[in-house]
């Protein structure tokens, strides 16, 4: 091998890396710079700033401690806020946002018409879906840090951050108490990782955006459902939603990592099925026309 043969051969896998970069780059702009986004994301950051000044007026009005699950807490310590917030946009939310956007990933390039082009440059079909699939993952997790970020900074101006006082009633100090809410945020980012890819194999199956974020969104719901009937309670460790909540185990003095396992084994699970049948239907799908 000549030494221009070597020099090309060093040279192509980085050009080949800095070309999967720019992809992902201009992907997450274009995820990120859509107006709808941009509106959720303002959505779901206005949720903790609405809450937090809803029970600062409360609180002044003597209506403060008051409230359910997490909600009465947060007048005592602005760290709550983080919870309550979480707890209140999980349910329908925080997956309606998922749905929207790991819905429109491939769906709204068909429908569009800009899928066709995507595959007609030299980039294979699993890796334009791989890079689908993070930039949905990465809105994902910026939809989760949105509402934690503002639910800090406003329970620290409302109502300030002291010593965390668990489920047990043992106060940790305020650094034991952030370094438990990064690991709520942590754990709920990576608890939404199924919903992503279910939405995602959605988006396969359609050219109708909305038809593909309604179903992931049914999915969702219906899951919830099944999770609140005790008949079904055998599937129950398997749905979808039904570890969401687990993040409470942050809030013990002992961590049940085991719980937090499992609840993270399922969303693998699901990410691996539907992250295969996404592939499976995206490789096989007919975008020529």
């Amino acid at each position: 091998m000549s030494p221009a043969d070597h020099t090309a051969a060093a040279i192509a896998p980085a050009q080949v890396r800095g070309s999967r970069w720019r992809f992902l780059r201009s992907e997450l702009r274009l995820v990120f710079g859509r107006r709808r986004n941009l509106a959720l994301l303002a959505g779901l950051a206005a949720v903790p700033l609405l809450l937090g000044t809803v029970l600062f007026i409360a609180q002044d009005a003597g209506l403060g401690g008051q409230g359910p699950g997490f909600v009465g807490r947060v007048t005592g310590n602005g760290l709550f806020l983080v919870i309550a917030a979480l707890f209140m946009c999980l349910p329908f939310l925080l997956p309606l946002t998922i749905a929207i956007a790991s819905g429109d990933a491939v769906a709204g390039e068909a429908q569009t018409g800009t899928l066709r082009y995507l595959l007609a440059l030299p980039v294979s079909r699993t890796r334009l879906l791989g890079v689908k699939a993070a930039a949905a993952l990465a809105f994902a997790v910026t939809a989760v840090l949105a509402i934690a970020v503002v639910a800090l900074i406003t329970g620290a101006l409302y109502f300030g951050l002291s010593d965390m006082t668990l489920l047990s009633g043992t106060t940790v100090p305020l650094a034991d108490g952030i370094a438990r809410m990064a690991g709520v945020v942590g754990y709920v980012a990576l608890s939404l990782t199924g919903l992503v890819a279910v939405g995602l194999f959605f988006s396969t199956l359609t050219e109708v955006p909305v038809g593909a974020m309604a179903a992931t969104v049914i999915l969702s719901i219906v899951s919830t459902v099944l999770d609140s009937l005790p008949q079904l309670a055998a599937i129950h460790p398997g749905l979808l939603t039904h570890h969401w909540f687990d993040f409470a185990e942050f809030l013990r003095i002992g961590v049940d990592w085991g719980v937090l396992g499992q609840g993270l084994a399922v969303q693998a699970a699901w990410v691996a099925i539907f992250g295969s049948l996404a592939w499976s239907r995206f490789m096989t799908a007919d975008v020529s026309s």
